[in-house]
């Protein structure tokens, strides 16, 4: 007999690696593929580790291990699966250049690589780490999918493979990388699904609001001075901060900078920051995964997504709690985020919109909004002019209202008489433009003949002829309270004080508790 002494395989390599390819096809989730492969090459092949990377990329170049290396930072192979010595993907290797090292070399042309002799072989650094570990095999394959370079399958082994062996694992680096594409596919599909069914049931949610305005109207200096800025910042991607009162049509505007956008034919998804709990506010703002809280029972598309490619109104901004004005301030400098219970970055590309009644600055002062977002959001101001500065615009406002009630209540209106008009033109309209909506709806259901008479009850304390006096804020507690006071103090219901001021439930209550008004107590007699 010679000396030299044969390493047989405790398994037959097809036997061995075919059990592997039947496992990793019965699964279209990417993760379960990649670590079937992995773990099978550790448990059935006797592997000290395997690993797998995949193309993706250049995202963490300013803190990747080997971005000296990088010649193209545009893609790079990202680490997506390891099993065996090493399960960490956030080592060093997390990243590895194409070009550069073994790995990013068998990646961009070198082809596949095969050996015994890890301690003799150039191509193979590290050598007191190899012997340290007992290292006698490697065999590495790009992962490629119809000419198309997926990535790179790796492998280090304790004992030498045989012939068989290796030319085994390159038939299964194919069937790996048809089963990773499928994979891939899937998960695309998956998320075009549910984005698609997350914007059609978004879009349902938009059919049944009724928008305050068909269209802008007015021919005033003020409002024409503000359709010009639009007209201008609308072409760009720059963020917008609309600020105005109460009812001066902000998300109206919001939908016409979108409409005159590049971005017209993606969605623009609106949030109410005012109108979601607290708790629930990052969930809404950018989805959550499943199991990520209590309730939480499958994964949900958060409005940043819906809106990529498109873009996003934030109206009431100011109301947004500190926790997510940090996510929100990363989104508009870095474009991307995770959702909630997740690690995964999605990377987004949204137009943001926001809008506000509120006095940020002051709100910065008294800490309750962050100096850094106020400074991203107010890139190009927008400040919609109040009615009472524009008051040649309530005729044709009134006239367009009387048209779509008349429509609506299937009657016949010729319009207002002229003392009628005056009043409302003299009326100072602390609910501005939705006010006046209000008005002449109320004004349209008790009408009994074509001409509609606006009774100086509808209009309240501050109608013609009666001086306002006080703050802004008095202006805004006294017409609160006289709506609720019309409304039987109920806040919700199709009847409620919330319609009527054009708000939602909930921002009325916290309104309620600014302005300090309170529901009056029953007193026996």
């Amino acid at each position: 007999m010679g000396d030299h002494v044969s390493h047989p395989p405790s398994k037959k390599p097809f036997d061995v690696l075919e059990r592997i390819a039947l496992q990793m096809v019965s699964s279209l989730d990417l993760q379960v593929v990649l670590t079937t492969i992995t773990q099978g090459l550790v448990d059935e092949l006797d592997a000290a580790f395997a690993r797998i990377w995949l193309l993706g990329p250049g995202d963490l170049c300013a803190e990747c291990f080997k971005a000296a290396d990088c010649a193209n930072r545009a893609r790079c192979l990202h680490l997506a699966a390891s099993a065996g010595l090493y399960t960490n993907l956030n080592g060093e290797y997390r990243r590895i250049p194409l070009g550069a090292l073994k790995i990013g070399r068998i990646a961009q042309g070198w082809g596949p690589m095969s050996t015994n002799d890890v301690m003799g072989d150039d191509r193979l650094p590290n050598k007191p780490w190899m012997q340290e570990n007992g290292l006698k095999s490697f065999a590495g394959h790009p992962l490629t999918f119809r000419g198309e370079l997926l990535g790179v399958m790796a492998l280090f082994g304790r004992r030498p493979l045989t012939g068989e062996e290796f030319d085994r694992l390159a038939i299964f680096a194919n069937e790996a990388a048809i089963a990773i594409k499928n994979a891939q596919l899937f998960a695309e599909i998956e998320h075009l699904k549910n984005r698609l069914q997350a914007e059609n049931l978004y879009l349902q949610e938009e059919l049944k609001l009724e928008h305050n305005f068909e269209e802008i109207i007015g021919n005033s200096p003020a409002i024409k001075a503000m359709l010009r800025k639009v007209e201008q910042v609308a072409p760009t991607d720059s963020t917008v901060l609309i600020l105005g009162e109460t009812g001066t049509g902000k998300e109206l505007i919001a939908r016409a900078i979108h409409n005159l956008s590049p971005r017209k034919a993606r969605p623009l998804v609106r949030v109410n920051c005012g109108a979601i709990p607290a708790n629930l506010v990052e969930s809404e703002l950018f989805g959550h995964e499943k199991g990520a809280f209590t309730g939480a029972t499958a994964r949900r598309i958060g409005r940043f997504e819906l809106a990529d490619g498109g873009t996003i109104f934030l109206d009431e901004v100011g109301e947004l709690p500190l926790e997510a004005q940090v996510k929100l301030l990363r989104v508009l400098q870095e474009h991307e985020f995770e959702r909630v219970g997740g690690s995964q970055l999605l990377k987004v590309n949204v137009r943001v919109i926001a809008a506000t009644n509120r006095d940020l600055s002051e709100a910065v002062k008294t800490g309750s909004f962050r100096s850094d977002l106020l400074y991203r959001l107010n890139v190009f101001p927008l400040d919609l002019p109040p009615l009472r500065s524009r008051p040649t615009d309530i005729p044709p406002l009134v006239n367009h209202f009387l048209g779509k009630f008349a429509k609506k209540f299937g009657k016949r209106f010729d319009g207002v008489s002229k003392a009628t008009m005056e009043q409302l033109t003299n009326y100072t309209w602390p609910g501005n433009v939705r006010e006046l909506e209000n008005v002449i709806e109320r004004a349209a259901i008790l009408a009994h003949g074509p001409m509609v008479q606006v009774d100086e009850s509808l209009l309240g304390r501050h109608a013609a002829g009666q001086t306002v006096t006080g703050t802004l804020e008095d202006v805004e507690r006294a017409h609160v309270l006289r709506v609720l006071q019309e409304a039987g103090w109920a806040i919700e219901g199709k009847h409620g004080a919330a319609v009527r001021l054009g708000l939602h439930p909930n921002t009325l209550r916290s309104r309620m508790q600014k302005l300090d008004i309170k529901k009056p107590r029953l007193t026996s007699s």
